[in-house]
């Protein structure tokens, strides 16, 4: 399986052939959408793209871990994470991918 990330040049790229916006005004839009997404995200909504999936942050809470190779315990922190789950949609677009 190839390696390729997707990145933000290569969605407003994919803005400015599709939509046909100028190049700069595709990457703005881009970035525009992402600092909403993350903004609410750091606000603790939750960010649901039909037909694609849900963002979400979950808090975690304090508890005590061990360290695998000296076997001591460590605090691990209460802390925020942030969670993705697929829609069906999505769940099902991947599935079918792999049965090429």
């Amino acid at each position: 399986m190839g390696e390729k990330t997707l990145t933000r040049m290569d969605l407003s790229e994919a803005v400015f052939n599709e939509v046909g916006l100028s190049r700069n005004d595709s990457a703005q839009l881009v970035e525009s959408v992402l600092t909403h997404m993350s903004d609410a995200l750091v606000q603790g909504e939750s960010v649901k793209i039909s037909s694609f999936g849900t963002f979400s942050v979950r808090e975690k809470a304090a508890r005590v871990g061990r360290n695998p190779k000296t076997g001591e315990e460590v605090p691990i922190h209460p802390r925020r994470v942030l969670t993705f789950r697929p829609s069906h949609l999505m769940k099902d677009r991947v599935a079918t991918g792999n049965k090429s």
